[in-house]
């Protein structure tokens, strides 16, 4: 059974930056497609950015897109840059793993816990 494990969450100044880190065990993901998802307090779980682990094409949600850069290394972990972070950044962030796609929540196959990213203004 698969596992995904973030880290690297906490509390930043508009403007700094973090990086997320997800620890993917249990099965083998290379098939799969990748990604980071967040959700703020009182809204739906939305999507942030897409991997595929085998070709390493990605997808951004505009909101984000020139600020968060998704990666992964070829040791099952995947990573989030986040930069130049506003506080409407503020959410859990959760990994998460599809292997038809991991657009759209209804996609996902496997969540992680979620971590959580303060940004103070």
């Amino acid at each position: 059974q698969g596992q995904l494990v973030e880290s690297g969450g906490g509390l930043v100044q508009a403007g700094g930056s973090l990086r997320l880190s997800c620890a993917a065990s249990g099965r083998t993901f290379s098939d799969y497609a990748m990604g980071w998802f967040r959700q703020a307090p009182g809204k739906e779980r939305e999507f942030v950015a897409s991997i595929r682990w085998s070709t390493i094409n990605t997808y951004y949600a505009d909101s984000v897109n020139g600020r968060f850069t998704i990666s992964r290394d070829n040791k099952n972990t995947l990573y989030l840059q986040m930069n130049s972070l506003k506080p409407e950044d503020t959410a859990v962030y959760y990994c998460a793993a599809g292997q038809w796609g991991v657009r759209r929540t209804s996609l996902v196959d496997y969540w992680g816990q979620g971590t959580q990213v303060t940004v103070s203004s």
